[in-house]
C-alpha cells in the first residue's frame, strides 16, 4: 500500500547515542547534533563512539528532499508503520525534514516495514550493528 504522504529516505551515515541530562541546561562541549531542553532536563542526541556502550540508534532522514512546515501527515506517515511494528523511534525535526532515528538492532527490520508502507529507503550507509 502506498502511503500519500510517501517519501525518500535515506539512512545517515553516523550512528547516534541518546543521552538525558536532567541537571543541565547545555552541554559542557560541543560534540552533540542536536539538543532538546525540557523542564525534566536536557535530551542530547550525539555521534556515538565505534566502541562505546549504550543503545545506538540509526537515523533515517527525508534525503535532502524536505518538505514545507505546512504538509501534515509526513511524520505520521513514517512512525506510524513502525509504531505498528513496535520498532521505537526517537524524532528530531529540522526545517526541513525529520531525522527519525531506530534502535541500531532493528534498523533493517524498519527499513522493510518503511519500504511496505510504500517509502523509498536509501540503503547505502547502511551497515552491520556494532560496526
Amino acid at each position: 500500500m502506498t502511503s500519500p504522504a510517501a517519501q525518500k529516505l535515506g539512512i545517515v551515515p553516523s550512528v547516534f547515542a541518546v543521552q538525558h541530562l536532567p541537571q543541565a541546561t547545555f552541554p559542557e562541549d560541543d560534540d552533540w547534533i542536536a539538543l532538546v531542553r525540557a523542564p525534566e532536563g536536557l535530551t542530547v542526541i550525539r555521534e556515538a563512539w565505534p566502541t562505546g556502550s549504550g543503545e545506538r540508534w540509526i537515523g533515517l532522514y527525508g534525503g535532502g528532499t524536505g518538505h514545507a512546515l505546512d504538509v501534515p501527515g509526513m511524520l505520521a506517515a513514517i512512525v506510524g508503520p513502525l509504531a505498528e511494528a513496535a520498532i521505537p523511534v526517537f524524532v528530531a525535526s529540522t526545517f526541513h525534514a525529520d531525522l527519525v532515528l531506530v534502535p541500531e538492532p532493528r534498523v533493517k527490520e524498519a527499513v522493510t516495514v518503511l519500504e511496505e508502507a510504500g517509502h523509498q529507503v536509501d540503503t547505502r550507509h547502511l551497515h552491520a550493528p556494532g560496526s
